[in-house]
C-alpha cells in the first residue's frame, strides 16, 4: 500500500510522552485521499491529533466500492522502508507483486503481510477480471530500531485463528487475542483483529491493560464502549482496559488495533519510516536512481516517482501534534 499524495507531508510519531495511560473515548475522523486511478481511501492514521496506536502508524479504510466497470485498485511499483504493510479485505481481491519475487492474490480475510525491512518495492492491483466490490483496510506497522534493517519478506496466510463468542467472531490478524495467535511475524507487542458481529450482539472483548487500543469501523453500526461508530471512523481508547464492551445495532465489521505504546520517535515521510532526515534523503535518492529497492516484475506500467522533499528540516518528535 502506498501513500500516493504528491504533496507528501512529514509525520512525526512515536515516543511515550503523549500516550494516554487510562481509558478514553477519542473519536477520530478520516481524511479523504485519492489512491490510484479509481479508489478513494479514508485515512485514519496519521490523524490531525493522533499519530500512532502501539506500533500501528498508518490506517486507510476504503470501500465498499462498485468497481464492476472500473479498473479498481491500481497502485504502481513504489518503495517502502522501516515498516510492515498489512493488507486486509472484506470484499474483492488484490494482486500483490514485490521485489523479492512474491506474487499473491489476497482475498477476503486473508493476511498479506509485507516486511520492508531495509528496503522493498511492490505494486498492488485489482486482478482482471475482478469481483464487483472492493472493500478493505491497508495498515502499516512501524519496525523498532533493532529490527528495521531486516531482510525484506512477504507472508500470505489464508487460514487464521479465530476467537468466538455468541454473535461474535474475532479473526486474529496479527499478534494474539484471548489465547489465539496469528502466524504473522511481529517485531513488537501488538494485536490486530477483525471483529464480525451479528445484529443484537452484546459482548465483552478481553484486552491487555498494558496496550493502547483503537477500533476501526468497517461496516454496519456498532457501539464500542457506548460510543456509536459508523463505517470509516475510528475510536481511540487509550490504555488501562481489561475488556471492551461491544454492541451491534446491525451486522457489523470492526478492526481492533492495539499494542504496547511505541517507545521510539520516528519520521514518516511518503512511504518511508526512518529516524533522521539523512535516512529519508538517502532512501528517496535510492528509489529515484533505481537502486536499493529492487525491481517489481510483471506490472504493466511505470514505477511511481517520489514527491519532492519539504523545505523544512525533517525531525522526529512526539506521537501527536
Amino acid at each position: 500500500m502506498s501513500n500516493l499524495d504528491r504533496q507528501a507531508t512529514l509525520s512525526v510519531c512515536g515516543g511515550r510522552g503523549f500516550v494516554v495511560a487510562e481509558p478514553v473515548r477519542e473519536l477520530l475522523s478520516p481524511r479523504r485521499v485519492p489512491l490510484g486511478e479509481s479508489t478513494e481511501v479514508r485515512r485514519l492514521l496519521p490523524n490531525l491529533g493522533r499519530r500512532m496506536v502501539g506500533a500501528w502508524a498508518f490506517v486507510d479504510h476504503y470501500g465498499p466500492d462498485d468497481i464492476a466497470d472500473e479498473p479498481g485498485m491500481q497502485v504502481p511499483p513504489h518503495p517502502h522502508m522501516g515498516l510492515q504493510t498489512v493488507s486486509w479485505l472484506h470484499d474483492g481481491e488484490v494482486l500483490h507483486r514485490d521485489s523479492t519475487g512474491s506474487l499473491a492474490t489476497i482475498r477476503p480475510r486473508e493476511l498479506g503481510l509485507m516486511t520492508s525491512g531495509r528496503a522493498i518495492s511492490h505494486s498492488e492491483e485489482s486482478p482482471r477480471p475482478h469481483a464487483r466490490f472492493l472493500h478493505g483496510a491497508q495498515l502499516w506497522v512501524a519496525l523498532p530500531d533493532a529490527h528495521r534493517h531486516v531482510e525484506p519478506d512477504f507472508e500470505h496466510y489464508t487460514d487464521l485463528p479465530v476467537v468466538t463468542a455468541p454473535g461474535l467472531t474475532a479473526t486474529v490478524v496479527l499478534g494474539s487475542l484471548d489465547g489465539a495467535a496469528s502466524p504473522g511475524t511481529t517485531y513488537s507487542p501488538i494485536v490486530g483483529a477483525d471483529l464480525a458481529l451479528t445484529r443484537g450482539t452484546e459482548a465483552n472483548l478481553p484486552l491487555d491493560p498494558d496496550f493502547e487500543y483503537a477500533v476501526l469501523a468497517m461496516s454496519g453500526e456498532a457501539h464500542v464502549d457506548g460510543v456509536p461508530l459508523m463505517p470509516g471512523s475510528m475510536l481511540y481508547l487509550g490504555c488501562g482496559r481489561t475488556e471492551l464492551p461491544l454492541r451491534a445495532e446491525s451486522d457489523a465489521g470492526l478492526m481492533l488495533l492495539g499494542g504496547e505504546p511505541f517507545e521510539e520517535e520516528i519520521i514518516m515521510w511518503w512511504n518511508f519510516i526512518g529516524r533522521s532526515q539523512q535516512e529519508i534523503e538517502d532512501a528517496r535518492r535510492g528509489w529515484m536512481e533505481g537502486a536499493r529497492f529492487g525491481e517489481v516484475k510483471g506490472y504493466d506500467g511505470a514505477p511511481l516517482p517520489a514527491p519532492t522533499l519539504p523545505l523544512t528540516p525533517l525531525k522526529a518528535r512526539g506521537r501527536v501534534r
